[in-house]
């Protein structure tokens, strides 16, 4: 299972970002294949709160845009919304303290907890996740 960290989808929506060209194209193509997506609900809502933003530069979109983008997401069969199961609490723990996390790191965690939960690999741009033992991730865009 592929599972997005919101990077990506921000660069794949935002026209003025340099990696936007190549984001979307990805994401396009993996929203519209095969394999099964997973979408953390921290994901989802870093992406809303992000976009929504109307004091952050770049394309910026009203809530009722945002939701849409959300809501054709979700409808695609190969995408599955991601949340903490019964040992969720003990996953984000360990990762929690074996990857040292303090304050904007912890959904960074949260997120990597589920991405083992799920046995998927994590897609994003940003390298803090390398601080989590056992964690499949890569950079699609590289």
């Amino acid at each position: 299972m592929i599972v997005l960290d919101v990077n990506i989808l921000l660069y794949a929506y935002d026209s003025t970002s340099s990696h936007h060209v190549k984001a979307r194209a990805w994401i396009e193509q993996t929203f519209s294949g095969g394999v099964l997506v997973g979408l953390p609900w921290n994901t989802i809502l870093a992406f809303l709160r992000i976009v929504t933003n109307t004091r952050l530069q770049g394309r910026r979109f009203t809530v009722e845009e945002a939701i849409q983008i959300v809501q054709s997401w979700i409808e695609q069969p190969n995408v599955r919304l991601l949340g903490p199961g019964e040992g969720h609490w003990s996953m984000l723990s360990q990762i929690l303290m074996a990857g040292q996390v303090r304050g904007p790191l912890v959904p960074d965690a949260e997120i990597a907890a589920l991405t083992l939960e799920c046995g998927g690999v994590l897609h994003t741009t940003d390298r803090d996740f390398a601080r989590f033992p056992g964690l499949r991730w890569t950079n699609p865009l590289a």
